[in-house]
């Protein structure tokens, strides 16, 4: 029996998770308008069910009225890389930025020698290349010009040994920028970042926060309250860096910036603040500016993509926001509060992709997202959205469970998504793709040739 199909059957003691949120609502709401989507995802004769699952109803009070299970005590720590030749890479994240009209797919990869190399899509500035020229795509990882002596890689922005903040593509690079009418711009080399020394770092296309001598600076549009409060900074506006108010707790590890910011302490408990999806918590705001603890505690990793999140908790992974079912294009499920994912057995990491909406003829398309998950035994999984073939079991039906990737000659560290495709980092600093290539984002040489199971990716 699957791992997480025990955990989802000891209801008394799980998590009461599923809220259906209206768009503009905070409050509890209606799910009348995805009652047929409500029905594909919690039929329990269903012969196909999607993940993350759960049919449980939440209670709309406070964070302490949702229990959270207990799986025991799992050792979920990700496995090490150990390089056995160069080159070799010790870490691996997206360069993805998607809006409802555009997408943007590439990776970058921090390499054991303090370089950083990047491939796909370079629309943003995602390569830091310098060209200027239109933003050529490139097919194999680039290494961006500039960095060296880098230990800590997020997206595009970086941390040297010295803690000095590097950051290229598209996002508020300038800290001190507090003018609501300034674009956010696009930096097509590494800037180096105005602020004090950083042990870790985040960013979405319109927010960065940074970890500087334990304090949270955020900086960027507040759209969604994720620089300052309404009361002190409208929602249009652009802010300058604000160092950010948490509740008392243990000290901060690292960070997660998407739609909300979400703050990892060394503890496992884990504070949210900004849109709701994704808080993962009960609020009566949207957005919520004022940082609160998540429902969810020992957490070992978190992924956050735009409205939607995952996390990682004994062993165990949850994923919340924006859902759709692909047989049903006239709505979109929320789940507004953590639930369970079905996996063949627990896992260390957990990786999610964007909820987009596209619109053709007047009529709103919610495209299906998706999921991977790295196994305690280093197998790699993915369930989701497959077209191209971005689960990795060698098919293009979509993945209502989670299917073991194929192909891959050693286990896996690490692993990261966009909607396209999928990448993993191996144990042996070797990273592997597969899926969509039309950015050239399998790194393989290759363009617009897609790929059902795993690629070399050629590392510089």
């Amino acid at each position: 029996m699957r791992f997480t199909r025990r955990l989802l059957d000891r209801r008394a003691a799980g998590l009461a998770a599923v809220l259906c949120w209206s768009a503009t609502v905070v409050a509890t709401a209606s799910c009348s308008s995805s009652e047929r989507g409500q029905a594909r995802f919690d039929s329990e004769d269903a012969s196909r069910e999607p993940a993350p699952a759960s049919d449980a109803t939440a209670d709309a009070g406070t964070d302490a009225d949702v229990t959270v299970h207990d799986a025991g005590p799992i050792d979920a720590s990700a496995r090490p890389v150990e390089c056995t030749t160069a080159p070799c890479a010790v870490s691996l994240d997206t360069t993805f930025i998607a809006t409802s009209d555009t997408r943007r797919e590439g990776f970058c990869a921090l390499l054991a020698d303090g370089t950083v190399a990047c491939w796909g899509t370079n629309a943003g500035g995602e390569l830091g290349d310098g060209d200027d020229a239109g933003g050529s795509d490139s097919v194999t990882p680039l290494r961006v010009p500039g960095l060296s002596n880098i230990v800590k890689l997020a997206h595009t922005c970086a941390i040297d040994k010295d803690g000095a903040s590097w950051c290229w593509g598209t996002g508020p690079f300038d800290p001190a920028e507090g003018d609501a009418a300034a674009p956010i711009t696009v930096a097509r080399t590494p800037v180096k970042l105005a602020i004090p020394s950083a042990t870790a770092i985040d960013m979405s296309p319109t927010v960065i926060c940074a970890l500087t001598g334990g304090e949270i600076l955020c900086w960027g549009k507040n759209a969604t309250g994720q620089v300052a409060p309404y009361e002190t900074a409208p929602w249009i506006a652009r802010v300058a860096a604000q160092p950010m108010a948490l509740p008392a707790g243990a000290p901060v590890r690292d960070l997660a910036v998407g739609a909300a910011t979400f703050a990892l302490r060394d503890d496992g408990t884990v504070v949210s603040w900004g849109a709701n999806p994704p808080l993962g918590r009960v609020s009566p705001l949207s957005p919520d500016p004022y940082p609160a603890p998540i429902v969810i505690r020992d957490v070992t990793d978190i992924d956050v993509a735009r409205t939607d999140a995952c996390a990682v908790s004994n062993g165990t992974g949850y994923c919340w926001g924006p859902q759709t079912d692909p047989g049903y294009s006239a709505g979109r499920l929320v789940r507004a509060l953590p639930a369970p994912v079905v996996t063949p057995e627990p896992i260390t990491r957990i990786a999610t992709t964007p909820t987009l909406t596209t619109s053709s003829y007047g009529t709103i398309h919610p495209e299906p997202y998706r999921w991977c998950a790295v196994g305690i035994s280093g197998a790699a999984y993915c369930w989701g959205s497959n077209d191209s073939g971005q689960a990795g079991d060698g098919k293009t039906d979509y993945a209502w469970d989670a299917v073991k990737v194929k192909g891959l000659p050693d286990p896996v560290a690490q692993i990261k998504t966009t909607l396209e495709a999928t990448c993993a980092l191996l144990t042996t600093g070797k990273i592997y793709c597969w899926g969509s290539n039309f950015y050239g984002q399998l790194g393989n040489g290759k363009v617009k040739q897609p790929s059902l199971v795993p690629q070399e990716v050629v590392l510089p």
